[in-house]
């Protein structure tokens, strides 16, 4: 990624509505054609964009859009409340051993891919018990057309899922362990988002657009106010979900470290698909970030790259000039298709070496070179972002 003069660049063609921190001519076309397609939506007040941008369903992933007294799920996208969450340990790199063991325990006690907890585990000694009673406590006031996903979302709370989700142990720079996480809000949250782009779909005011992938919900009116009765409860599941996980992880390190007084520092736990309500430019609007963390002044987040490369620990500087936000990882270079074509699980594991994770043929859409560089991302986004600290990647789990 060779970076311009100064970041942000005005992506051509849209009106200075769309600034980039990324150079225009390493961005894929159909990208740039959604992010100009956004920009067209009468309600858009601007759109700021990621060094990680890629193409997405509707609105790229890497994108966060402002809107005057509207909103379009589709650039929130079907994960909503996806995110990462991130501890620091009391572990020291000399200390660390049997990874493969810890791998098998962590696996065992977060289900992976499409498995489910048989039987929730018991939140009270975890703190999480109230927050969760009153999570599932409002099911009912959700769409009527989930209702019947109750058991489900209740088994899936605090598991991790596939594709790029991961559960991994780090080292950074002072050699010392960090336990990082990246999920979502699994089938309830993928239902939510798919039962409401269908109902903006079929809205009068959404049937002269391009692209019907970005209908819109206008603000005060029934079904506005339905997406984001149900937007907020995803968003809390996903978050409770990534907290529950964490839980288990960090019980799973305790046990395998029996003979050390492990110790985690306080977590960070963060969006990057959902929608918040913020000041920008001096007016109240609806924001979306879709594959995009914000980064106000002080803020602490995670942004990972593949399984490969490790994350980094950024403290937002609270640039207003991108509506508050940074990237939220790595961001794709090639589809998932294209990967599995052009790589083998014999070149996951060499570039995997070293690291304690699954190298089959399962998992090779992940592979590090399907991935643009996370270190020039983060050098991309210095005006964004300041560095806290490199992890890197000692241990992954994947479903």
């Amino acid at each position: 990624m060779n970076r311009p003069a100064a970041f942000p660049v005005a992506l051509t063609g849209s009106n200075d509505r769309v600034k980039m921190w990324a150079a225009e001519a390493e961005v894929e076309h159909e990208a740039l054609e959604q992010l100009r397609r956004v920009a067209q939506l009468p309600w858009v007040h601007g759109v700021r964009v990621m060094p990680d941008v890629h193409v997405g369903k509707g609105a790229t992933i890497g994108s966060v859009i402002a809107m005057n007294q509207a909103v379009s799920p589709s650039a929130v996208g079907v994960d909503i409340g996806c995110g990462v969450a991130a501890v620091r340990t009391s572990i020291r790199a000399d200390q660390l051993a049997g990874l493969e063991l810890l791998r098998a325990s962590i696996e065992a006690a977060i289900p992976v891919g499409f498995n489910a907890h048989e039987e929730l585990p018991q939140l009270r000694r975890f703190g999480l018990e109230p927050g969760v009673d009153q999570l599932f406590g409002r099911f009912e006031t959700l769409d009527e057309k989930v209702q019947k996903l109750k058991s489900k979302a209740i088994g899936q709370l605090g598991t991790l899922g596939g594709g790029n989700h991961f559960l991994e142990l780090c080292l950074d720079q002072d050699d010392r362990v960090w336990i990082t996480l990246h999920s979502g809000s699994r089938n309830i949250g993928k239902t939510l988002a798919d039962r409401h782009i269908g109902i903006a779909k079929s809205l009068g005011h959404n049937q002269g657009l391009v692209d019907k992938e970005l209908a819109v919900f206008i603000e005060g009116t029934p079904q506005m106010d339905a997406y984001k009765h149900d937007l907020w409860w995803a968003q809390e599941y996903a978050a409770a979900s990534r907290a529950l996980m964490l839980a288990l992880f960090k019980e799973a390190v305790v046990r395998h470290f029996e003979t050390l007084d492990v110790r985690f520092d306080a977590p960070i736990n963060v969006h990057h698909n959902y929608v918040n309500e913020e000041m920008i430019d001096g007016q109240a609007l609806l924001v979306t970030r879709k594959g995009a963390i914000r980064a106000g002044a002080g803020d602490l987040a995670l942004i990972p790259g593949s399984m490969g490369t490790g994350s980094y620990v950024v403290r937002g500087r609270g640039n207003p000039g991108s509506y508050f936000s940074a990237s939220h990882g790595a961001g794709r270079r090639m589809s998932r298709t294209a990967a599995k074509k052009m790589y083998s699980a014999d070149d996951l594991a060499a570039q995997t070496v070293g690291i304690e994770c699954r190298k089959d043929a399962g998992v090779v859409d992940e592979i590090p070179a399907a991935y643009k560089d996370i270190h020039q991302v983060i050098e991309a986004q210095k005006d964004l972002v300041e560095v806290v600290g490199h992890l890197r990647t000692i241990l992954c789990v994947k479903g």
